[in-house]
């Protein structure tokens, strides 16, 4: 595993459409084992393969919430989709690939995903709370679209010392 280079906004390949996977190969693997180790070491719970300068249809989202006394996982999804929402939360998000920044962005509060793992097998997961927000803002990095074209405004750095919204 090696940690890769984390994109910023300023960067033109995060702005691009990723192309669907179409090989679960040993590249794909260490893709995702790099990603992981990257994710981890950024303190982060959601990363794009995108964020990473690969334009592959791939995410990593950590999901925190579990039962007390369990850890926290990392779910990977190969060419997701979204097929269900519901609910609305209103909230902060901030990115790896926008350190510092932080805006109000309005997602659903369940998300129910369809993904392949890295051995190219279908499969369904839902998440609510931050693991759903996770969800939507690491599916709109495959399509090009960074949080902050749709925060509704960004947070001010008094409102973010302060923990205001």
């Amino acid at each position: 595993m090696a940690l890769r280079n984390i994109l910023t906004k300023e960067q033109p390949t995060l702005y691009k459409k990723c192309r669907p996977v179409t090989e679960f190969n040993p590249r794909l693997h260490q893709l995702l084992d790099d990603m992981r180790e990257t994710l981890m070491d950024a303190n982060g719970v959601g990363l794009a393969a995108p964020q990473v300068g690969v334009l592959r249809r791939a995410v990593l989202v950590i999901e925190t919430n579990v039962p007390e006394g369990e850890d926290e996982y990392v779910i990977e999804l190969i060419n997701p989709e979204i097929l269900e929402t519901s609910g609305e939360q209103d909230g902060a998000e901030g990115c790896l690939s926008v350190p510092g920044e932080y805006g109000l962005v309005k997602r659903p509060m369940n998300v129910k995903v369809r993904a392949q793992d890295r051995n190219g097998n279908w499969f369904e997961v839902e998440g609510t709370g931050l693991t759903a927000r996770c969800f939507c803002h690491e599916i709109d990095h495959l399509d090009g679209i960074v949080f902050t074209s749709k925060a509704e405004r960004m947070l001010t750095e008094e409102e973010l010392s302060s923990g205001e919204e």
